[in-house]
């Protein structure tokens, strides 16, 4: 056990919590200096770890996290993030934030686990529970569960008011969940957590009556830029804390939206029950919204006889904690509820018959998603089968519960993305002229770093000047197959610009030859500056394939987040003098959020001085007095600033796109490529090896891409005029022989020849790869 201390913040409020969290990351270094931190530890899967196994909620559902499987994985991960997170030096005081643990935690033995889980770490453990008076809570808490597709109106809670016992008469009202119908207790059932007083008890039984208090819930406080003051009240520290940027402030949904949500949800959910089928909640909640209209808000002081059911343990609890009496005063009594009138004429009927063709197409049938849980239970056993020997059991099970939720959340892989058609033969793209650059024009420059690249070198080069680069700046470090004699002769061409790296220091050989790089006349008078490897090349997907078509399409741009597209090894067991964009045509989905390397990006941006500093996928140190003029584009040349203007180096949901151009990643190429990938090590993270696991994270071969192939007959006429060169040639030729030898001495030597036929025989389809990804928790 450590000596750290630990405030657990319950919630029941989601708002509060996301907010506690945001401010504690605007004012780390300050709360730092108080010995303070506000962790980031993922408290869904905390929640997960403890619940009940057959309390599936609607978050459990989403997240995938609804199965027999889950507990135990994720308390093996929670107890080994615990443990690294209190060995770690930092702050003494640690403040969790997690609401889902009071609002959906109900049963002592939940509770159990969850002290388990953090008292063999933590030489203190405080819980703190933000409190509202029960009106205002259910108002905001009702809102919330009818977007989320609650069909009872609140008659169900003012029925309970007369309830000796809130809580148990809570949790008696709850059913067995229907996940396919949106049947959730969460969502459906009165809300256990309004009886304070039974929050109260139910805690303090785990975790001790004076290890539990209250603090008053002011959410328009929390929403100031003041809210780094609560963080202080939490912790009892005194000191200075700053401001941090004010939230949008609550704004309560109107009454009648209220009304006509709830009568459409009731309408849906006898919908699906009737037709057996789901109803994706993406498309449900866009049915939702549709109807919305403004109107008064629903008025606590309606449900007035609820401040009256709680008023006496409300009394109690402000005799303990006084600073509860404004939090727990009631609003005025007023006009008891009834549910508002929903305006205009609106018919649910209507609603659901306007989007009934929609629903079909999207509602998914029964038979069809007991089919897919099926081929879970079978990819279960499958894995058992598929990992490697030596794999542990925690890493197993965890492989299995990442499988189920990848298969059932957003962060399924699928390549229904953008227009590009992929797979279809198309025209050979037309020989580009090479670029005539006049006085004072730097043209467009490629920052290179090599190491025992020789194979690779000539068509990486040809291929790129073929779409309209000008100049190469390649640093290379400690090579030893005829790469530096390669690159030596091209500069003697007059074709690219080599300088030795040998005597590289800091971190990483590439991030030292970057930091030379912006020393360099032929950088500092460059017109686009791009960053890349040996192994991956701009794939233009517009007009004729060249920069010029598509600078054309983003004018505008200073800044392009070039997406990567992994290319797996496509079957290609050995080393061939080919075309790597011809050898290799198969790569990830476009759309796989998980794991985050897959959408990583290259940055390819204007040389206008905005930024100070080159990185390994974008340029740094942004000089603020020229952020104004920064424009910032996706791959289908949508604007992204305001995501990576200062830091981030992968695209999301929100800004991925590959309509214009991407970056095709051949991190693998044949299997014996990898070998000497595995022998040579990495240019960046030097100190981290390339084994079986960068295997799986980079094997990509679900779905075809042949867009880059358009360029093979003009990538064939400027190879043909580098290989003229007879010292060229040679070279060439020589480095492929030293290619060809190494991976044969590899492959006798026991350790690589394991490596290699263990990687051959990992087959995995793209949410089996995103599981096994996903459960290594590999480094980025």
């Amino acid at each position: 056990m450590s000596g750290k201390r630990l405030t657990l913040v319950i919630g029941p409020s989601e708002k509060l919590c996301a907010r506690l969290r945001a401010a504690g990351e605007a004012q780390a270094e300050a709360l730092a200096a108080l010995d303070l931190a506000v962790v980031g530890w993922n408290h869904v899967r905390l929640y997960a770890a403890c619940a009940a196994p057959d309390e599936v909620g609607l978050l459990r559902h989403n997240r995938g996290l609804d199965t027999g499987l889950v507990q135990e994985s994720l308390g093996h991960e929670m107890t080994a993030l615990l443990a690294e997170a209190v060995a770690a030096p930092g702050p003494g005081h640690l403040i969790f934030c997690a609401s889902q643990l009071g609002s959906l935690l109900c049963q002592p033995s939940e509770l159990a686990r969850l002290r388990d889980l953090l008292a063999p770490h933590f030489a203190r453990i405080e819980v703190v529970i933000h409190a509202e008076e029960q009106a205002r809570a259910l108002v905001a808490h009702y809102a919330y569960a009818l977007m989320e597709g609650r069909r009872a109106p609140l008659s169900q809670e003012l029925a309970l008011a007369s309830a000796p016992d809130w809580w148990q008469a809570a949790l008696a009202a709850r059913e067995a969940p229907q996940p396919h119908l949106g049947l959730f207790n969460d969502i459906q059932a009165p809300p256990f957590w309004l009886d304070l007083a039974g929050l109260r008890r139910l805690w303090a039984g785990t975790f001790g009556a004076e290890k539990v208090r209250f603090r008053p819930l002011d959410m328009a406080a929390l929403c100031s830029e003041r809210a780094a003051e609560e963080l202080l009240a939490l912790s009892g520290r005194a000191g200075e804390i700053g401001p941090v940027e004010a939230a949008r402030p609550f704004r309560p949904e109107p009454a009648p939206s209220l009304a006509r949500i709830r009568q459409l949800n009731e309408l849906v959910i006898a919908y699906c029950a009737r037709h057996e089928r789901e109803v994706p909640r993406a498309f449900w909640q866009q049915m939702r919204m549709s109807v919305r209209i403004e109107g008064p808000p629903l008025a606590p002081g309606a449900l007035a006889v609820l401040s009256q059911r709680f008023a006496p343990d409300n009394a109690a609890l402000v005799a303990d904690f006084p600073d509860l009496a404004e939090a727990l005063r009631p609003d005025p009594p007023e006009a008891p509820w009834e549910e508002a009138n929903p305006r205009f004429g609106y018919r649910a009927s209507q609603v659901l018959a306007a989007h009934l063709h929609g629903l079909r197409r999207a509602a998914r049938p029964l038979a069809e998603l007991r089919a897919e849980e099926a081929a879970a239970q079978r990819a279960a056993q499958r894995f058992d089968r598929l990992l490697p020997e030596g794999t542990g059991e925690a890493l197993r099970t965890r492989v299995k519960v990442n499988h189920r939720m990848v298969l059932s959340t957003r962060f399924r892989p699928h390549n229904d993305l953008g227009a590009v058609a992929e797979e279809a033969p198309a025209p050979p793209y037309t020989p580009a002229p090479r670029r005539r650059l006049g006085p004072g024009v730097g043209g467009r420059v490629i920052v290179a770093c090599m190491k025992n690249e020789a194979p690779y070198i000539l068509e990486w080069i040809a291929y790129h000047r073929a779409i309209g680069v000008d100049h190469f700046l390649i640093y290379t470090n400690d090579c030893t197959d005829g790469t530096d004699a390669i690159l030596a002769r091209l500069m003697e061409m007059g074709i690219v610009e080599h300088r030795n790296n040998d005597l590289w220091r800091g971190n990483s050989p590439q991030q030292h030859a970057l930091n030379q790089a912006l020393k360099e006349p032929l950088v500092q008078g460059a017109d686009w500056i791009i960053h890349i490897d040996v192994d991956e090349f701009i794939n233009v997907r517009c007009g004729n394939g060249t920069l010029d078509d598509f600078f054309a399409r983003v004018p505008e741009a200073t800044n392009v987040a070039m997406t990567w597209r992994l290319f797996g090894h496509n079957g290609v067991r050995h080393l061939e003098d080919r075309p790597v964009i011809a050898q290799f045509d198969r790569c990830a989905p476009k759309f796989c959020p998980k794991p985050h390397t897959v959408w990583g990006f290259k940055t390819m941006f204007r040389n206008i001085g905005a930024y100070g500093k080159l990185s390994c996928h974008r340029p740094n140190r942004l000089d603020p007095a020229l952020a104004d003029r920064v424009r910032w584009v996706n791959g289908s040349g949508r604007d992204m600033t305001a995501d990576a203007l200062k830091n981030g180096w992968r695209s999301s949901q929100a800004n991925v796109g590959y309509d214009l151009i991407q970056l095709n990643h051949y991190a693998l190429r044949s299997a014996e490529s990898f070998l000497i990938k595995r022998q040579r090590g990495r240019a960046l993270h030097v100190d981290r090896s390339i084994g079986l696991n960068y295997w799986i994270r980079m094997d990509w071969s679900d779905v075809r891409d042949i867009t880059i192939q358009r360029n093979l007959p003009r990538l064939a006429a400027e190879m043909a005029r580098l290989m003229a060169d007879p010292a060229l040639s040679a070279a060439h030729r020589a480095g492929f022989d030293w290619h060809r030898a190494k991976a044969a001495e590899l492959r006798a030597e026991p350790e690589f020849r394991a490596l290699y036929e263990q990687a051959l025989g990992v087959e995995l389809n793209e949410t089996e790869r995103v599981a096994y990804a996903l459960a290594l928790d590999m480094e980025s």
